[in-house]
């Protein structure tokens, strides 16, 4: 039999003080546990402090996350250069840097160049720009984050999701056809308030707004968005000149049919599944044999280059095929006298960097804790959005756009052997050297192997074993990845995340309002109680109600719906007793603790309770050690409780108010009880009631 200190020294208090002289059995129960500690240790138990006031909670909460940690006296100083550690990691990882580690972070950046390259021009044609603000926007970010961010092969620049966020949202504001100057100023502009929103959200450490979407949300979301891009990209591969704005299949379909009576040329279409086949072909090579992974690396520019250098030669530009033309060289721009923080466009500004700070955020975070995992090391949540912050500021400042980790980069980075940033600085001084170098030679790269580099991108967003698991194991999970998918495909972005940010709440609040509950019994010839509805096999104990609640916490939302859960299985396992055993219920058992699947290993303490039911005639037993929080509405249910199962012949306790820093239990006067509290996260208090 296990022993558990804890049940022992409270036991024993209450036998040495209250129970009477007719209670042989639970002495013998007793008598072959673990030493009984002093009555003065049982006393402390019992008389517990008060807890702190909410005063102190959130001044030591303050404290602790402005203040460093240590047994170092508080100073100026040291607060100050823990501030600029904690801000710029590079100072702590640097000082071990040496050569060897520069070598593999050397290779890395210039096999993340090869891809970042063609990549990055284009997803600045995804969001309506210039071919060379993509180029931009992986040469300053990258470096920011080389300084501030903590992960080691995060790849940092322009996505595609981001990317179609801009373009999506920023076209309902103004069109980048009609008006290019105001919709590049509204671009800088979202990308300020993201990075200024990301910085506040590490600063303040509101990471928990990143994870108001879930999970499943982001996968459904992220499937949606790919298939929008893959048929947007359908402008570019077939040559057409004139295609919607919108951004739902519908639309699409509707203006890919309607194109079809229009002239194009073929060559566009030829180019594009070409390279497309080649650039697929590569990464499947490299998926079945890890030593080529730098083959589907390098495969975008190489393509890029085939490319370029066919339509040269055969001068394909003049029959049809379209080409990206003149691309600007040169340092990144200025652009602080473009950002608009004046009206009439600032609200809406506001609202669109909120959307693309959270998915920005949500994306970079998932990817480098993904590679930290393989690594073994932590990502600290709230530095990486600073640090993402940071880097998007100072890239509205300097002619990019918002920008963010890559998984496809990065998985890449990972791949070439990285070993720190340093291959984002390595990567970013390439592109760079292709800005001040190479911008002429792009002249005539075909629109098409843009939407090629794009499409081979795709496959990756779509992870249709992800969404099998979420069915399996969550239906309402995936009903929320079911409305981010089909909110974006058939609506907009903005539809797809307000569906899945809706539908998530929704299953918050129902799950409050009505919270699982079960009837548990015991799978035989085991230590385990279960659910009887899951576990048909599991056998109730005679006489005995066992009921779990999975909640934690009793207040106005669920408390009625609890009530008459339990009182209705009380009346309907009275009922059900007499019928069949002639015998009567003589115990409830509510399980409050929380646990999600069965007990484990506390097979003996209800074996106890079953030796101590040879002295009472009936009791209730309440397990409230993890329901952490009672509101005046959960303690006038407990009373009604009560009373109602007085009403049925029960004899119960009167009140119980426990939490994980309080208690206070009051002695019945209408019987004679005795009550024990156990002290385990393993073992629930037990009420004994006996006349």
């Amino acid at each position: 039999m296990h022993t558990f200190p804890e049940r022992d020294c409270l036991v024993s208090l209450s036998l040495t003080k209250r129970v009477p002289p007719n209670t042989s059995i639970v002495k013998e129960t007793m008598a072959h546990e673990t030493a009984i500690p002093s009555f003065s240790k049982n006393a402390m138990i019992l008389d517990s402090p008060e807890p702190p006031s909410v005063w102190k909670e959130v001044t030591g909460t303050v404290k602790n996350a402005l203040i460093p940690r240590g047994d170092k006296p508080f100073s100026p100083l040291s607060f100050f250069l823990s501030c600029i550690k904690g801000l710029f990691p590079v100072l702590q990882w640097g000082r071990s840097y040496n050569l060897k580690s520069f070598r593999s972070d050397f290779m890395a950046g210039l096999t993340l160049a090869s891809l970042g390259i063609p990549q990055s021009i284009g997803y600045a044609n995804l969001a309506k720009l210039d071919p060379q603000y993509g180029l931009y926007t992986s040469v300053v970010p990258p470096l920011i984050y080389a300084v501030m961010g903590s992960s080691r092969e995060i790849a940092i620049g322009p996505v595609a999701v981001v990317s179609l966020l801009l373009s999506s949202m920023i076209q309902n504001i103004v069109d980048p056809t009609a008006d290019p100057d105001t919709y590049l100023k509204l671009v800088f502009t979202v990308t300020f308030l993201t990075g200024i929103f990301q910085a506040s959200f590490g600063l303040l450490r509101l990471g928990f707004l990143v994870d108001l979407l879930s999970h499943a949300a982001i996968v459904g979301f992220m499937a949606g968005a790919a298939i929008v891009i893959g048929l947007q990209q359908l402008k570019g591969l077939l040559g057409l000149g004139h295609f919607t704005n919108n951004t739902d299949v519908i639309s699409v379909i509707k203006a890919v049919s309607s194109a079809v009576h229009q002239p194009w040329h073929s060559g566009n279409f030829l180019i594009g599944c070409s390279f497309l086949i080649l650039i697929l072909a590569t990464r499947f090579i490299a998926r079945r044999n890890k030593k080529y992974f730098w083959l589907s690396a390098i495969a975008p520019l190489l393509s890029v280059i085939l490319s370029t250098l066919i339509v040269f030669i055969t001068k394909a530009d003049k029959h049809g095929v379209k080409i990206i033309q003149h691309v600007h060289g040169g340092l990144n721009p200025s652009s602080a006298k473009q950002i608009q923080l004046t009206q009439p466009y600032l609200a809406e500004c506001a609202k669109i960097a909120i959307v693309c700070a959270v998915i920005a955020l949500t994306e970079a975070i998932a990817v480098g804790r993904s590679f930290a995992s393989v690594r073994g090391y932590r990502l600290d949540g709230n530095k990486e959005m600073m640090a993402m912050g940071f880097m998007n500021v100072a890239g509205s400042l300097s002619s990019c756009y918002v920008a963010t980790g890559s998984f496809s980069r990065s998985a890449v980075n990972f791949s070439a052997g990285c070993k720190t940033a340093v291959s984002n600085i390595v990567m970013a001084a390439t592109v760079f050297l292709a800005l001040q170098l190479f911008t002429r030679l792009l002249y005539y790269t075909p629109v098409a192997i843009l939407a090629s580099i794009i499409l081979s991108a795709l496959p990756g967003l779509i992870d249709f074993k992800e969404a099998m698991s979420i069915w399996k194991v969550d239906k309402m999970d995936f009903v929320i990845c079911l409305g981010a998918f089909l909110g974006v495909l058939f609506g907009s972005v903005e539809i797809g995340l307000s569906i899945a940010i809706i539908i998530s709440f929704a299953k918050i609040i129902i799950r409050a309002i009505r919270p699982r509950m079960e009837v548990l019994g015991r799978i035989e010839g085991t230590e385990i109680f279960c659910s009887i509805r899951q576990f048909p096999m599991a056998i109730q104990t005679q006489s005995v109600l066992v009921i779990r609640m999975d909640s934690s916490f009793l207040c106005f939302v669920n408390a009625n719906f609890i009530r008459e859960r339990i009182i209705r299985w009380v009346t309907e396992a009275r009922d059900t007793i007499i019928e069949k055993a002639g015998d009567k219920l003589e115990s409830v058992i509510i399980d409050m603790s929380s646990m999600s699947i069965h007990f484990i290993y506390i097979f003996n303490s209800i074996f106890f309770l079953l030796k101590i039911f040879q002295i009472i005639n009936s009791s209730c037993y309440a397990f409230p050690s993890d329901v952490t929080s009672i509101d005046t509405s959960g303690l006038s249910t407990l009373e009604e409780i009560h009373k109602e199962l007085v009403f049925l012949n029960l004899q119960v306790i009167n009140e119980i108010i426990f939490s994980t820093k309080t208690f206070k239990w009051k002695r019945n006067k209408d019987c004679n009880f005795y009550l024990f509290f156990f002290f385990s996260s393993h073992l629930p208090p037990i009420i004994i009631n006996q006349n």
